[in-house]
């Protein structure tokens, strides 16, 4: 329970759906009583990814291939919780079991990266990166927490932020930090992106009304998380780094349960504002002045789908392959035919051949089939149009495609460390 179900907003969805209380979900009830809440609503999740994932789960972890349902839930609760205290079941073990070769992480900037470093000391053979995401840092529609954070940022740096150019140093001072050990990109969580003209003198008023307690308009605010866009996407090309962007979530759409149990348990859907129009001028101003920066650019709503496909044309220029990626289907859109809409639109607009795959931003460590579930539907698409001979019947060419986009498009991507660890050969074999 506590490796498969705890802080999964996913299961959690569909049990409260199918008329689980609350207490099995995010509250009190012992581990085995929300095991079998949750098992009791698998039968009824057919047609959901859940079903899939669940049984995907338990076959490559724990070699269970009984489906789960409530005459099935102690044997295999009591098998996969014996397992999970055997050897070859630690967290490290279960990344061994999937192939798994570099892991990154989300991390806030004011991290001090701790266990990143220890994992790093201790020879892991499996590279564990941060990922720099400053979302807290642009936050600033909610001042008080801005100013609390402001405060953590000056403890983790060392610095009085008493202007703006001073919480630019300090924030440049984590990015510098983060390069230090071993990150690679960085990561935004946005409802969109803000892209609108802003001068620093205006930044200097702005920050000076936040650190004084006052509260700003909603065009200040526009206004200070697009000059911090800009400038986090410069500091991003300096380093080379992969800038990624997770568009289009509106998120505590239930303030009773947000009050109750705080942020990421659930409560956030897909909005409808994402702007075509910000994210060109976002993207053109970094690209005139030659500083944009590798980018992959995630939405939430399907609605966007065409849209973000032709929007990387625009600034595909040729300087290296893929440069700019739309990326895997997220969050909503994490399922068959959400996958599916993201593959083909990317192939009728641009090149699926370029693509750097699949992504899984779960927070479990038995989520990684997801990265099956992702092929057999790559590789379904493909073998269809083969079968209708509307692709050849090459399978060495075809193939060669199938392992770029679900391995070696990633590997020349990202500038994730050479390290004599590393087989890169692993699909081969």
């Amino acid at each position: 329970t506590q490796a498969w179900l705890a802080g999964d907003h996913y299961k959690w969805r569909a049990m409260r759906t199918h008329g689980v209380d609350e207490s099995y979900c995010s509250g009190k009830k012992s581990d085995w009583e929300k095991f079998e809440q949750w098992a009791a609503t698998v039968p009824f999740t057919m047609r959901n990814p859940l079903y899939h994932w669940t049984h995907l789960e338990l076959m490559r972890y724990f070699g269970v291939n009984a489906l789960l349902g409530p005459q099935t839930a102690f044997s295999i609760f009591s098998e996969c919780a014996e397992k999970l205290q055997s050897p070859g079941y630690r967290v490290r073990d279960l990344l061994r079991k999937m192939k798994v070769q570099i892991l990154c992480t989300t991390n806030d900037p004011i991290d001090d990266l701790f266990f990143h470093k220890q994992i790093c000391a201790e020879g892991f053979e499996i590279l564990v990166l941060p990922t720099f995401r400053p979302d807290r840092a642009m936050q600033v529609d909610e001042p008080g927490r801005f100013r609390e954070y402001l405060a953590d940022l000056e403890k983790v740096t060392g610095m009085d932020i008493y202007s703006f150019q001073r919480f630019l140093d300090a924030l440049r001072s984590r990015h510098d930090y983060f390069a230090q050990h071993g990150c690679v990109s960085s990561d935004h969580g946005l409802a969109g992106i803000d892209s609108v003209p802003c001068t620093a003198g205006e930044m200097d008023k702005i920050f000076n009304q936040l650190i004084n307690g006052l509260i700003l308009q909603e065009e200040q605010c526009i206004k200070f998380r697009s000059f911090m866009l800009h400038q986090l996407a410069q500091w991003d090309w300096e380093k080379d780094w992969v800038q990624q962007y997770h568009l289009g979530a509106i998120r505590n759409n239930n303030s009773r349960m947000l009050l109750q149990q705080g942020p990421d348990s659930g409560w956030d859907s897909m909005g409808d504002a994402l702007s075509a129009k910000a994210i060109s001028f976002f993207l053109d101003r970094l690209d005139r002045e030659g500083q944009l920066a590798k980018t992959i650019l995630y939405n939430v709503n399907p609605a966007h789908n065409a849209m973000l496909a032709a929007m990387i044309g625009n600034f595909n220029d040729g300087s290296r392959r893929g440069k700019m990626q739309w990326g895997s289907a997220w969050w909503f859109l994490d399922q068959r035919q959400g996958m599916t809409e993201q593959l083909n639109a990317l192939s009728n607009i641009g090149l699926l051949s370029a693509f750097v795959g699949m992504i899984t931003d779960s927070r479990s460590f038995l989520s990684y089939p997801r990265h099956e579930y992702f092929r057999r539907i790559l590789c379904d698409l493909f073998g269809q149009e083969v079968e209708r001979g509307e692709l050849p019947n090459d399978l060495p060419w075809i193939g060669k495609l199938i392992k770029d986009i679900c391995y070696y498009n990633a590997w020349d991507y990202f500038n994730w460390p050479n390290d004599t660890r590393l087989d890169k050969r692993i699909l081969d074999t």
